[in-house]
């Protein structure tokens, strides 16, 4: 069995400094990598020792496998935690991590690469019973009428996706039969150019579904859990926004249903780690979009229905344990929302990069704030611009979101501008309070 006896941190920001406090929590040592651009994290203050990997680009730092397994070996460390986003979902580097003699706390590589391939996953989660988007069951071949007449049966409007593409990148929609054949072309180019893998496959496109995605954990010794969904339909360019939990508005027996087949697809593929099932919703039916191999942004909220440490339980499983709960311990109760602040202009969504002069959180009850931001601290220019997390929880949607409303307020960032104002304004939307808007609401609020 292996042990976890010093882990190191592969990421920044608020994520890395979340995997450093359940390190901390469970006694088990911690390293921090980091940029030149990024030696006043938070977390790389607080790590038991620090190594810088490279200058600030993350292609010569973050995404630089060879030296982050270099100072996976200097320091002697016995495990690595991907975090989410860089290389969390990159097989080859969970493959490098295992064969360098260190423990990857997250999927087999196989597994990563499995879900990984859109056409693969769906193929996977057919034969486990998950339901999926009605489509081509697999890729299209060159065949225009081949395509023409799966089209035909699933019926205008379709969307043409590449197998190997993600966060909104390698997509067309067709609704018409004529342009058909030189969309699947262009499609097939472009995911060439921007995946190295022309493979594209065809499903149904819905007009106005949610997304609705159920958090999983599995220990790859023949036993997984859910821990319930979340809604995650508030996006802007297919980046979430704001996130809530449970999903609004969801018959019980079909939340239960989805919950079990997420579970069996988990001991179907032997599952090992922390994952997410994302699906669309719409019309009473849930179709499996993909799943994420990793911890993702949003795991707070269900961490506050389930009082239930996500993370920690990652580090579990790494170490060889079976699961600590079963689905019987785990007991959902309540509401959560998480809002995304980032350091952008609340109008343009342009970054905002600078020193924060004053950072002052928001607290009270029902209230948690994930963020690596201090008074001082300078948000560099080159990274993802998520810079905290404000959580609310209520004994119900309401209460939560009053909550929410108030911790908002609470919030003070100055010295850059950041989207505060924005998430005050949705918080207040009496669509978004009513529950259950569409992914495509968001953008329609904005260009309104």
């Amino acid at each position: 069995m292996p042990t976890l006896e010093k882990v190191l941190i592969a990421n920044r920001g608020e994520i890395a400094l979340r995997v450093l406090r359940a390190c901390k929590e469970l006694d088990i040592a911690t390293v921090a990598v980091h940029s030149k651009a990024d030696r006043e994290l938070k977390h790389v203050l607080l790590a038991d020792e620090a190594v810088c990997i490279g200058p600030a680009p993350s292609t010569e730092s973050y995404l630089n496998v060879p030296a982050i397994i270099s100072a996976a070996e200097v320091t002697r460390a016995t495990a690595i935690h991907p975090g989410y986003g860089f290389l969390a979902e990159n097989a080859d580097f969970a493959d490098q991590v295992e064969k360098s003699g260190f423990v990857f706390i997250g999927p087999k590589a196989d597994t990563i690469r499995l879900m990984g391939d859109k056409v693969s996953a769906i193929q996977s989660m057919k034969k486990a019973g998950v339901p999926t988007v009605p489509g081509s069951d697999g890729p299209l071949t060159d065949d225009d009428d081949r395509t023409l007449e799966i089209a035909r049966r699933i019926g205008f409007p379709v969307i043409i996706k590449a197998a190997a593409g993600g966060g909104g990148r390698g997509m067309r929609v067709v609704h018409d039969e004529e342009s058909l054949p030189s969309a699947v072309q262009v499609t097939q180019s472009e995911a060439a150019a921007a995946f190295g893998s022309s493979v594209v496959y065809l499903e149904k496109f819905l007009q106005q579904p949610r997304h609705v995605e159920v958090q999983v954990l599995a220990d790859g010794q023949g036993n997984a859990i859910h821990l319930g969904d979340r809604d995650c339909s508030l996006q802007r360019r297919h980046q979430k926004v704001l996130e809530e939990a449970p999903a609004p508005d969801i018959p019980p027996d079909l939340r239960q249903q989805v919950a079990e087949s997420c579970i069996n697809a988990c001991l179907e593929i032997g599952y090992r780690g922390a994952g997410t099932f994302e699906f669309l919703y719409e019309d009473g039916g849930f179709y499996f979009i993909e799943m994420n191999t990793r911890v993702q942004v949003e795991h707070p909220v269900t961490e506050m229905v389930t009082n239930f440490d996500i993370v920690r339980e990652q580090l579990r499983i790494a170490s060889g344990r079976t699961l600590s709960v079963t689905q019987q311990d785990i007991k959902f109760s309540g509401h959560a929302f998480e809002c995304r602040i980032n350091a952008e202009d609340p109008t343009t969504f342009m970054p905002s990069p600078g020193t924060v002069t004053t950072f002052h959180a928001p607290g009270g009850l029902g209230v948690r704030v994930d963020s690596h931001l201090y008074d001082g601290y300078t948000v560099p220019p080159y990274y993802d611009s998520l810079i905290a997390k404000v959580i609310s929880y209520g004994d119900n949607r309401e209460t939560a979101l009053a909550r929410m409303r108030q911790a908002l307020d609470e919030l003070v960032v100055e010295g850059i501008r950041t989207n505060t104002a924005l998430h005050r304004e949705l918080v207040r939307d009496e669509a978004f309070k009513a529950g259950g808007v569409s992914i495509h609401y968001l953008e329609k609020l904005l260009e309104g």
